[in-house]
């Protein structure tokens, strides 16, 4: 059997459960950075006269360290046309019982029979 290096750490898990446990964020696998991306969804600002859900998954980036996700995505098609959503999140923000999420925000793209452009925001959902 081949042996893999695995690099990371271990942090006491301060959720609010009886028992004592711990997490463990793996940061390198066979001398790799390792990644994780998260899930992402809305709905945007109302322009035009109507709005546009989205959903997405975010490029990777490693885990355990200071990091941000690039993320894209097309919206659904609404008034006859979509437009584009792409960004950085904000950095990683910690949640109650381990992992973490990311805020985004930004403007879509310009498109429509009437060129307008939509706002967005939210948080991603924890690292998958």
């Amino acid at each position: 059997m081949e042996k893999i290096p695995v690099t990371g750490f271990v942090f006491h898990n301060n959720d609010s459960s009886s028992d004592h446990s711990h997490g463990l964020y793996i940061t390198s696998w066979d001398g790799r950075p390792y990644p994780h991306r998260h899930m992402f969804s809305g709905t945007t600002s109302l322009n035009d006269g109507h709005a546009h859900e989205y959903v997405g998954i975010t490029e990777p980036a490693p885990t355990g360290v200071p990091h941000v996700h690039r993320f894209h995505t097309i919206t659904s098609m609404s008034d006859g046309h979509t437009h584009m959503i792409e960004g950085v999140t904000g950095p990683a923000v910690d949640v109650p019982g381990g992992g973490h999420i990311h805020y985004f925000e930004g403007y879509t793209t310009v498109n429509g029979m009437h060129p307008h452009a939509h706002y967005y925001r939210g948080a991603t959902g924890n690292e998958v």
